[in-house]
């Protein structure tokens, strides 16, 4: 019509918006505007609805629910209801809540019908049959009691003292069933909010309320949200605990624009840090916008909306949040709760234990919430990666032939995950490695984890492509001859070089670089404990150093022809005490008028004007990098390093620079890896005599011993195999076979890669990118065991890559809401938190926060092997009070007597907390009892000497109860 009203389209999800999204935005020609409308897009994308079309357009609006009541769009002229609705359903296999898809009701069809013609006549389009509306959908919607939880409900009649909340629900105009009343009131006990029996009767659907239950049954939020504020204030983090709380009771403040999922992604993992956890995401967030609000950064609307776009953050809902985070605080007050002050003076290493507390106070609220994952096979991944860095390099798979010609493409795609190093194209298969900064410690790299995370979205990876056949009449008509097609190329975008790759011996082919016997080494820059850069300071060595600075300070240097940026090799001035010269460097970053820049020959960096870069000569350019990067080898940092520090705590920081600086320092090279030596790194003592870094740290609690990773190893029985002077010389591919291809390749991408080339392409789509290093996620409970187990795309750990496979023991991952899918097939996590990679942590854990625990002996009943965590059994029939909760945890390090005494200890130390609160004793009393559990929890963690590992042993009769 002339008038083309606008039309809004009721759909079920945000799944089936994004669906339909693209369906209508591919369809040419026709003159749309399609806008979402859902609670998770940004406050700007939800406001273009109420934009006024453009003349001649008509505006599409696909919404869900939201739009029934919450918000009225004035042009709106044409409904279109395909009376869908999801349902919160708890699925009765496993107990888990889910949202299903289901019909609904007339009552909120007919609300939807009400939305069109609010100012002039409106037309509602039901895409279901007039019969099927008329048997079938259901008049109302399922009443409300039938459909939520009943914890907050049960906890209510218990504190007016109701009665049996079991026989007054049941009394109700709509009773929830039996199974679902006795299940709430047993997960209630497991919860810590009812005693396990009333007096001396033994009945499992009934119990006392404790103090824990009481500060619920005040609190506006969830019954594990309400335990994580009473653990918060137990450990001393009552403030992050109520930020949490007041942030997972509402709309999540963290926005992701509209099909822009990586972006959101990438911004999630910056408030998280190292953390790997939704929950200190939320925190670190909200003091970012808190801590700007105090400064007076945000005092205009505009100024907050802006920090909010720019952050991805939603700022009304960071305000509701911030609201709901006054209310609760003050509530607590009431339970004998106060925010302790931030102490005016912390060391170095506060934040970290602080964060490391608030992650162990996560497990303790969301118990059973816990999940684990499997292994990786290192060989077969190695493999796949063919020897490459897992933490650097992502796989491609279905790369056509002559994929190289098009690496600007590809290189283009991966522009918004990281900065591209190289790519190795190998047949069918590419290499994507990333830039990683020679100054950081040796993670696995966001770029990463932003590329699978691509895989994972199914973003597609589309190649404008020459078709083959048409590349090799081309070529034939040039040369005059059949050519043979090159399937192994390397294309270096730091050096500008696209190469043929030869075979060769790998680490072998580094000979020359790797002595066998002691090095005399300077370390010039220390990335973290163990791991720095250096370079020899033989005779060697100092000759080569010398002829270099010698032919680059006496040319006449040229500005750089380029503009500056990261991974740019080029020449960069340098002042010492003695002089200053030019050396060659590598750009890092770009801040403003200057750069980052890494001296490739010895291993430190500086800060550089711009204007004072120079062009680096091509011969230079190809020399090899003088500097070494160096990683002492079998080691890992103790569980005291992890709590204390990113990595390695401050004080160990600074006992391995005590240790190494200023002292004379001699490597024994184990293995070559990635183009890092692996060492044993030794000094002399006072009394002269050689004393190994690696030893002392571990002696000093500071570092474990660790297994070396699959490729060091190989490395090493490869180095070790062959003396000095017996290394088998590589055939090499004479001199004019690989200038001739070099050649080959040039003519290639002079005649493909020019976008004025008229050669047709067609479009193909890359298969990845995959890490074969990427792990499954397993549940722990009994319930859901044989259940495949999904992340929820917009958590920070809905992407888990093995950063360390060399580790045998078990990591654990918390869920602070875990929902089952449509079918049940699967258990859905929200809102994860990875806990530290601390041997032995799921265990303690497991066995610190469950209601009851048996423990599991070997055949001698000298040695614990694991341990069964629940709710126990029951007291009569021995019959388990809640086994779908149970769960079977198995020992990876040894675990003895004291152990046990020490758990017990801190539950004490807890539960004496815990009374003191409800008998409102003073504050410094409590400060005392939060330092006295603060400390307990890390002389638990911490101890001087690791834990022995051992191999896991399963129990032969698993969640059985009453075995000892």
């Amino acid at each position: 019509t002339s008038e083309r009203g606008s039309v809004l389209v009721f759909l079920p999800g945000l799944n089936e918006i994004s669906d339909m999204h693209s369906h209508l935005s591919n369809l040419f020609n026709k003159r749309w505007q399609v806008y979402p409308l859902h609670s998770c897009v940004t406050l700007e994308e939800q406001s273009k609805v109420f934009l006024t079309r453009v003349p001649g357009y008509r505006k599409v609006i696909l919404s869900t629910n939201i739009a029934e009541s919450s918000v009225t769009i004035p042009d709106v002229t044409y409904v279109i209801d395909f009376c869908l609705t999801r349902t919160l359903v708890c699925d009765e296999e496993t107990n888990y809540r889910s949202l299903r898809l289901c019909w609904a009701s007339k009552t909120n069809c007919n609300q939807r019908k009400g939305r069109a013609g609010r100012v002039s006549q409106g037309y509602c389009y039901r895409l279901v049959y007039r019969d099927f509306w008329t048997n079938f959908i259901p008049e109302k919607s399922v009443p409300e009691i039938l459909c939520c939880p009943l914890g907050a409900t049960v906890l209510k009649i218990k504190m007016l003292d109701m009665g049996g909340p079991k026989d007054l629900l049941l009394s109700a105009l709509s009773p929830p069933g039996v199974d679902e009343i006795e299940r709430t009131i047993l997960q209630l006990k497991e919860l810590g909010a009812l005693t396990t029996c009333v007096q001396t009767e033994d009945n499992p659907y009934d119990g006392e309320l404790t103090f824990l239950g009481r500060v619920l049954a005040h609190l506006p939020v969830d019954l594990h949200l309400g335990k994580l504020i009473v653990l918060g204030h137990v450990f001393g983090c009552l403030e992050e605990c109520l930020i949490i709380a007041a942030a997972l009771s509402l709309q999540s403040f963290f926005v992701v624009p509209f099909k822009q999922h990586i972006d959101g992604y990438r911004n999630k993992l910056f408030f998280a840090g190292n953390s790997k956890s939704d929950c200190v995401a939320i925190v670190n967030a909200f003091k970012a916008w808190q801590s700007c609000r105090q400064k007076g950064e945000l005092k205009h609307p505009k100024k907050e909306l802006e920090w909010g776009q720019s952050n991805y953050i939603h700022i009304k809902r960071i305000r509701e949040v911030s609201e709901l985070f006054h209310n609760l605080k003050v509530r607590v007050r009431a339970f004998n709760m106060y925010v302790n002050a931030q102490p005016s003076t912390v060391d170095q290493e506060f934040e970290y234990k602080q964060r490391f507390i608030l992650q162990v106070v996560i497990a303790g609220a969301f118990y059973p919430n816990y999940f684990t994952f499997g292994r990786c096979d290192k060989e077969i991944a190695m493999k796949d990666l063919g020897g490459r860095d897992p933490k650097t390099t992502v796989m491609l798979k279905n790369i056509p032939p002559y994929g190289y010609l098009c690496h600007k493409q590809l290189q283009s795609l991966f522009r918004q995950c990281g900065q591209v190093k190289s790519i190795a194209y190998d047949g069918s298969k590419a290499f994507v490695e990333f830039s990683r900064d020679p100054m950081e410690g040796f993670k696995v790299l966001p770029a990463v984890y932003l590329s699978v995370k691509m895989s994972q979205l199914k973003i597609p990876l589309e190649l404008d492509i020459h078709f083959p056949e048409d590349i090799g009449k081309e070529m034939q008509d040039v040369t005059g001859v059949k050519y043979q097609r090159l399937s192994r190329i390397n294309v270096d975008y730091q050096k500008m070089t696209v190469e043929p790759m030869e075979i060769s011996f790998g680490t072998l082919q580094q000979s020359e670089m790797i002595p066998y016997d002691f090095l005399s080494i300077k370390i010039t820059e220390i990335v973290e404990v163990g791991h720095f850069w250096g370079y020899r300071i033989n005779e060697k060595s100092r000759k080569v150093l010398q002829a270099l600075s010698a032919e680059i300070n006496y040319r006449n240097l040229m500005d750089l022809p380029v503009s500056p940026h990261p991974e740019l090799v080029c020449l960069a001035p340098f002042t010492d005490v003695e002089n200053t010269g030019y050396y060659r460097a590598r750009i890092l970053c770009v801040c403003g008028d200057f750069a980052e820049v890494f001296f490739v020959d010895y291993g430190n960096r500086s800060k550089v004007p711009l204007k004072n870069l120079k062009e680096i000569p091509s011969h230079l350019r190809e020399l090899p990098f003088q500097a070494l990067e160096f990683k002492i080898c079998k080691m890992r940092p103790a569980a005291k390093s992890l709590v204390c520090g990113e990595w390695w705590s401050y004080s160990a920081s600074q006992r391995f620079a005590s240790l190494v600086n200023g002292y004379a320092l001699l490597a024994k090279v184990h293995s070559f890896v990635h183009g890092i030596l692996h060492v044993d790194v030794f000094r002399y003592s006072e009394g002269k005599d050689l004393v190994n870094i690696r030893d002392v740290l571990i002696e000093e609690c500071y570092a474990e011993p660790a297994v070396e990773l699959c490729e060091s190893q190989q490395s090493h029985d490869l180095l070790e195999s062959f003396s000095f002077d017996q290394i088998p010389k590589e055939e090499k591919v004479s001199v004019p076979s690989r200038e001739n291809k070099k050649n080959l390749i040039e003519r290639l991408l002079k005649c493909f890669s020019d976008s004025q080339c008229k050669v047709s392409t067609h479009k193909v789509t890359v298969c990845g990118p995959f890490t074969p290093y990427e792990v499954k996620c397993y549940t722990m409970t009994r319930v859901s065991q044989f259940r495949m187990v999904l992340i929820q795309k917009e958590s920070i750990n809905s992407v888990v890559i093995c950063d360390a496979p060399e580790d045998s023991f078990q990591q654990l991952l918390v869920a602070a809401s875990v929902s089952a899918n449509t079918t049940g097939s699967a258990v859905i996590l929200e809102k994860t938190s990875l806990m530290p990679p601390i041997p032995g942590l799921l265990a303690l854990l497991s066995m610190l926060f469950a209601p009851a625990i048996e423990l599991r002996v070997d055949k001698s009943g000298k040695h614990f092997t694991g341990v069964l965590c629940g709710l126990g059994s029951s007291q009569t029939c021995g019959a388990p009070l809640l086994p779908e909760n149970d769960m079977e945890v198995t020992f990876d390090v040894h675990f003895g007597v004291e152990d046990i005494i020490e758990i017990n200890i801190l539950r004490t130390a807890i539960n004496k907390l815990l009374c003191e609160c409800a008998m409102c004793s003073g504050q410094e009393i409590m400060t005392q009892l939060q330092e006295n559990v603060r400390q307990e929890l890390l002389r638990l963690i911490c101890k001087q000497k690791p834990r022995d590992r051992i191999v896991p042993t399963w129990y032969e009769k698993p969640y059985a109860w009453n075995q000892v």
